[in-house]
């Protein structure tokens, strides 16, 4: 029996799992390392994923607008996510760096996706507005001296990150998000 229910028009679930395992261990799903991930990589591999994720947006605006699945987002929602992802980070780094210990203030993603429609965001601008946010966050890794790979934050759920770690967990989270999306196909 086939549900009268458009899945586009449902929030996936809450997403609240504690992903900060995957530096311990690799990612089962998008196959990710991060214990053997080397950092100081990161601004490359930011640019690198940031332009994969331009070629997801220049495909067809409805398909990009698509939840194939109800428990996903569709490739825009993703693309939304990955922006604001790297300007988030941006601001935590530049809170390690400037700070001594700083408590990051809580960001909720599927709040964010709520309110700021990420699905009816134009792909266009989405895309322009990623490759930029990851231009910035990629410059301040690539800007970053020996002495502030340890320097540390916390996210206001306790867990705590150097710079070190804080890269390592960052750059899977696009990196996941590019396997979502290329695993739906």
């Amino acid at each position: 029996m086939k549900s009268d229910i458009d899945p586009s028009s449902q929030q996936p679930e809450h997403d609240d799992k504690d992903w900060t395992w995957v530096l311990e261990r690799r990612c089962p799903e998008c196959d990710f390392d991060a214990a053997g991930y080397e950092p100081s990589a990161v601004g490359a591999d930011i640019r690198r994923n940031a332009a994969a994720w331009a070629d997801v947006l220049d495909g067809d605006v409805e398909q990009l607008r698509s939840r194939r699945r109800p428990d996903r987002w569709s490739d825009l929602e993703y693309a939304a996510h990955v922006r604001d992802v790297y300007g988030l980070y941006h601001e935590r780094l530049r809170m390690m760096l400037d700070s001594d210990d700083p408590l990051y203030p809580n960001w909720d993603q599927n709040e964010t996706a709520i309110a700021e429609a990420y699905n009816e965001q134009s792909p266009t601008d989405v895309r322009r507005d990623l490759l930029s946010a990851a231009d910035v966050l990629a410059d301040a890794f690539d800007r970053l001296g020996a002495d502030q790979w340890t320097r540390v934050g916390r996210r206001s759920d306790g867990a705590s990150f150097t710079v070190d770690s804080f890269a390592r967990y960052l750059i899977h989270d696009p990196v996941h998000h590019l396997w979502d999306v290329r695993s739906a196909t």
